[in-house]
């Protein structure tokens, strides 16, 4: 198995007015997304080709998640803060770190669909941290 692994940064806010504590504050966090593409084989000495992969995974996190916030779609100050153009993306369920490597997972793996790669590549981990200390991690089914 061959693999690569692509890393980014981005700064976003988020809140979690689902669980006691708090979380249940807008706060914000410098975020690491780390996302892994695996293959069995190369193609052409490859799994996927970096430059392409890098430009379109940063762009759509700079472009829907860097310097915004991230909401639930049931969260009560979503309409509110839209009203003042705020740089919003929903997450589904809730901003949680889980469900954002779980988000970056479904982002990088649109992505690898129209690139240049291995047959057989794919999206085969996201690890995501928002701290220092607290990382979660996606992993391919």
């Amino acid at each position: 198995m061959h693999a690569v692994t692509v890393k980014h940064n981005f700064e976003t806010g988020h809140r979690l007015p689902h669980l006691p504590g708090k979380c249940q504050s807008l706060h914000g966090h410098s975020w690491w997304a780390e996302v892994t593409v695996e293959a069995p084989a190369l193609a052409g000495g490859l799994v996927v080709e970096f430059g392409p992969f890098k430009q379109q995974l940063r762009r759509w996190i700079d472009e829907h998640l860097d310097h915004g916030l991230m909401l639930g779609p049931k969260d009560p100050l979503l309409p509110v803060l839209a009203t003042y153009g705020m740089k919003i993306h929903q997450v589904p369920g809730w901003p949680t770190v889980e469900n954002v490597a779980a988000l970056i997972a479904q982002v990088a793996d649109n992505v690898l669909l129209d690139l240049v790669r291995a047959p057989e590549a794919y999206v085969a981990k996201v690890r995501v941290s928002e701290t220092h200390v607290n990382a979660a991690t996606w992993t391919a089914p």
